[in-house]
């Protein structure tokens, strides 16, 4: 029996870490192929988290910790190469002997017109991975919908304004009457009851509903939209039971990337991954909401052949009660297309 049509997880999605050099030219090579959508963040210093993507074009940057408008700076990402990126020699990507995790997801290079939705978008759509990048020009002020490329509804649609603005995101789990905020203060809220951000529709196969007096009015966007891939992404929701003994939560895959967010209760956007940690217990986060560098205060998980499972008690991952959605993405399937199964960490 097949679990996955992708057997090789790194051929789509994959951390590297890499350390500064203070100069421009340094490229960061052994990504495995080139990242499309491209996210980074200093580790052993404060600073902001930085998203780049082909369709936008390098350079251009936004930021997930805050509200700031797209700013373009090549001196910070200068270009996507076959296998990685280019960096300048800003502090904020290139400080020198800073380190830095950089998570990279392959799309479909820069994009073409969709015109399935009401406004044309233009998209960058990997149907195989389950990722697309879209940006829409001048939403206006009414419900709109845009194609996303996918050719199956997306399950976690991330909306940023260009302009400045909340990130807001649609999750299949929380339904399409919630949105949830990334970005400044926002970012450790729970989820919010809004009907009309995304039409209290969920996505379909061609587009996504939403409305452009709920997102900023005439402003231009980019959306990450991605699709669950049986075997190497899950986008879904467990209860938190409180204890050092927590919650297990099947994902059909050993995990590479998992972002936790807490959705009944407030705090932040947890982020792990398995090269910041190749062992369990997985101790080291970051926030997505926020600037402070790797922290390991915490046993928050361990990843396991075919899920995670919580191991601390503390309420940010595992409040009693509490309902927390989470993304994730694949090191291995738990078995592959033709039987092999994955190996515990």
């Amino acid at each position: 029996m097949a679990y996955t049509i992708i057997n090789k997880s790194t051929d789509y999605f994959n951390t590297k870490l890499y350390t500064g050099n203070g100069s421009s030219g340094h490229a960061i090579t052994g990504v495995g192929f080139q990242p499309d959508f491209l996210w980074l963040k200093p580790r052993s210093t404060t600073g902001y988290h930085r998203v780049f993507d082909v369709v936008r074009g390098a350079g251009k940057q936004i930021y997930p910790n805050e509200t700031n408008q797209e700013n373009t700076d090549t001196n910070q990402m200068s270009a996507f190469n076959s296998d990685g990126f280019t960096l300048g020699n800003e502090t904020g990507s290139n400080a020198n002997g800073t380190t830095f995790v950089a998570w990279n997801w392959k799309a479909n290079g820069s994009g073409s017109s969709n015109t399935a939705g009401s406004i044309n978008s233009t998209v960058s759509a990997n149907t195989t991975s389950g990722c697309s990048i879209v940006t829409v020009a001048n939403v206006g002020s009414a419900n709109f919908t845009f194609g996303h490329g996918l050719g199956v509804a997306p399950s976690w649609v991330l909306a940023k304004s260009r302009d400045g603005g909340k990130w807001n995101n649609y999750f299949k789990s929380l339904g399409a009457g919630y949105t949830i905020q990334l970005g400044g203060t926002s970012g450790t809220n729970a989820k919010i009851s809004n009907t009309t951000m995304w039409q209290n529709t969920n996505p379909t196969s061609s587009v996504v509903y939403s409305n452009g007096d709920q997102l900023d009015a005439n402003e231009s966007y980019v959306f990450y939209c991605f699709a669950e891939k049986q075997g190497f992404s899950k986008f879904s929701s467990y209860t938190g039971n409180g204890n050092a003994d927590g919650t297990f939560i099947y994902t059909g895959f050993k995990p590479a990337f998992v972002i936790i967010k807490p959705s009944s209760y407030a705090n932040s956007w947890l982020i792990l991954d398995n090269k910041r940690n190749a062992f369990n217990v997985t101790n080291t986060r970051l926030e997505a909401d926020g600037t402070a560098a790797d922290y390991s205060g915490l046993d928050y998980a361990d990843f396991l052949s075919n899920g995670f499972k919580i191991r601390t008690s503390n309420s940010h991952p595992n409040n009693s009660g509490g309902t927390l959605i989470y993304m994730a993405f694949a090191e291995n399937p738990f078995t592959t297309s033709t039987g092999v199964p994955a190996c515990a960490r």
